[in-house]
Formats: structure tokens, sequence, C-alpha cells
């Protein structure tokens, strides 16, 4: 009976242990023991993230972003592609870290996924052809291109009920769309759009009307209750603000002398 009891007491701590193990889990400890930060950014989205021709490498400013994040841990960067649609499993099955993928903040995502403090902030904006589109009138007769799975698309099928969708992977699929008559606009955030169409030889056939029906923000998706590394994240954010570096991000991929100018009009720890 002896015997018996101190095993099932032994089989009680192991399990506790475990249990404990788990329970005291933390991703940033983590990410500083493996060496590595892995996170999702777009590889077909420009100036947010894409291949760049020479090097191979994806780029951008939520590369750069994430870039800053691993400096300051001391750890090696290792960015995984990703489309909008996969950004949240990504993020839950533990294949990346973090995500720095132009990804919107909002109540429904937040069920799944932390948000660090935004870093970024912009609108929903469209392209289409010249003449085509002017005004948000005009949005329940024509067919739009959006991204599957993004706040895009649920603003404009909550808020314009008669616009008429058609749902691509990604924002070049959708721009190929516009090209060959398929839809008549495409919808995204204006940065994410401007870099888009500043990189198409036939742009002077396009245009992004001037007018925004949201106003999102941006920020770092984070594992669901990964209290410091979330406070790391946002740590981390406001010095790159305080010191500089944040603007020169953002100069770097919307300044006066880039493809994608673009007034900075939103500073992180703004409310």
């Amino acid at each position: 009976m002896k015997n018996k009891l101190t095993k099932l007491v032994v089989a009680s701590s192991f399990l506790f242990a475990a249990l404990s193990g788990v329970a005291q889990a933390d991703r940033l400890e983590d990410i500083k023991k493996s060496g590595e930060l892995r996170v999702a950014s777009f590889d077909s989205n420009p100036p947010f993230g894409f291949v760049d021709e020479k090097s191979r490498q994806i780029r951008g400013l939520d590369v750069d972003y994430a870039q800053a994040l691993a400096d300051k841990l001391g750890v090696e960067l290792k960015v995984i592609p990703t489309n909008p649609a996969n950004r949240v499993p990504l993020l839950t099955s533990n294949k990346v870290d973090l995500v720095l993928a132009n990804f919107t903040i909002t109540e429904e995502r937040a069920k799944q996924v932390d948000f660090s403090i935004p870093y970024f902030a912009s609108g929903q904006q469209f392209i289409a052809k010249k003449g085509v589109l002017s005004s948000p009138e005009q949005l329940s007769g024509i067919r739009i291109g959006v991204d599957k799975g993004t706040t895009n698309e649920i603003v404009l099928r909550e808020n314009y009920p008669d616009a008429r969708l058609v749902a691509y992977d990604d924002t070049p699929f959708a721009f190929t769309a516009l090209r060959n008559g398929n839809v008549q606009a495409i919808t995204q955030d204006g940065p994410k759009l401007i870099g888009l169409l500043a990189n198409v030889p036939d742009k002077e056939n396009y245009e992004i009307p001037p007018f925004s029906i949201s106003d999102d923000l941006i920020g770092i998706g984070i594992p669901k209750g990964e209290a410091n590394l979330k406070a790391f994240v946002d740590e981390t954010l406001l010095e790159l603000e305080e010191e500089g570096e944040a603007e020169e991000i953002y100069n770097a991929w919307f300044g006066p002398e880039t493809n994608t100018p673009l007034e900075r009009i939103f500073k992180i720890g703004d409310k």
C-alpha cells in the first residue's frame, strides 16, 4: 500500500511540474534561448514586404521593424512569407513568434491573438482605371476585388452590402483581375496601394481616388497571453519613436524621395 501511495505522489509531482512548466512558458525567453526571432511578413505587397530583385530577400517597412526588434534582443531575424489569410494561423500554430504584415487591429482578431500598440495607421482606399471611381457612393454599382480574410473585405460587406465583391489571395492577384477587366476597382490600405501602383509599368492608366472609407490602426500580432513578449514589443516601439528610428524607417519607404511619397501623420504612442 505504501509503495502504491509513493508511486501516486511521485506521479502527481511529475504531472504538477509538467503543468507548471506549461503555465510558466515564456515565448520571449524561448526566443532569446533559440537565438532567432521568427516573423511573418508579406512577400508581395510593397512597401510593407516584398522580395528584392537583387538580394532575393524579403524587404520592406515591416521587415525593418522586425529587424529592429531582433537587434534589440540580440538575435537573428528569420522572415517567413505570408499572405493576409495565413497571418493568424501561422501565429496560433506556433510557426512564427510575431506577425508584422500590415496587420490591422480588430476586436475579432484580438480574440485569437494579442496586438502591440499601433506602429502605423492607414485608411481603406481604392485603385481603379482613371475616371471610373470618384466617390464612395459609386461603390455599390461596381465589382471590387478584395484580399480574402482582411478587414477591407469586412468593412465593404458591412457598410456597402450592395457592392459586388470578388475575393483574391492577395493584392497583386486582385490587381491582375483589375487589369483583365474582371473587376472595376480593388481595395486595400492607402499606403499599400500606393506601393503597388508605383511598381506597375502602366500606372498612368490607374488612379487612387481621393477618399477613404475607414481609418485603420496597424499593430504587431503576438501569441495570445504572452505578456512579457508584448511588453518588450511595446516598449521597443516607443523607444524607436523617441529615438527617431521609427521616422527613419517610415521615410525609407514613404519619404519624399521614394516612389511612394506619403506624409507621416501618425506617430507611435499617439492616442
